[in-house]
């Protein structure tokens, strides 16, 4: 039946953002930051040449705002510095200085092992299939935001 799916489906996914919410929130608490810091310094790490603030949005999934609010703090904990370009801050660099790769690390370490504990029954086929079949939800869940239910 397709609501049980739904419920199920809405139960599963509520259940593994509550879940990360609160392991993020334990391990940036280190640092003084909340769980969503967690995001923008792990897709940092990934790019030690820097990153655009737009390029930060893009590949983090966060709107301009979020990211400015969470940048100014991250900044102000010295784990993140702006280099600026062409005079603009926005389209300037942004890079991790060596606490903020120090802290980075660490937590892209704790995260890459707490998805290994969490997939641990997966074998690599079924991992496989289940990313595929994440990815296509994820697409057309967004297709559908943009667009609305068809009636």
């Amino acid at each position: 039946m397709t609501v049980d799916r739904f419920e199920h489906f809405s139960y599963a996914i509520s259940e593994i953002s509550r879940c990360w919410r609160k392991l993020a929130t334990e391990e940036m608490a280190k640092y003084g930051l909340r769980s969503p810091h967690a995001t923008y310094l792990t897709t940092m790490y990934r790019h030690p040449e820097g990153i655009t603030v737009p390029q930060l949005c893009e590949l983090s999934g966060k709107d301009k705002s979020d990211a400015s609010r969470m940048i100014a703090i991250l900044e102000e904990k010295g784990l993140v510095a702006k280099q600026v370009s062409g005079g603009s801050l926005y389209r300037g660099l942004l890079l991790l200085t060596e606490e903020g790769r120090i802290a980075a690390e660490h937590v892209c370490v704790l995260a890459g092992r707490a998805v290994e504990i969490a997939g641990k029954d997966l074998t690599e086929e079924t991992r496989a299939i289940f990313y595929q079949a994440l990815d296509s939800i994820t697409s057309n869940l967004v297709k559908l935001c943009r667009e609305g239910i068809p009636k």
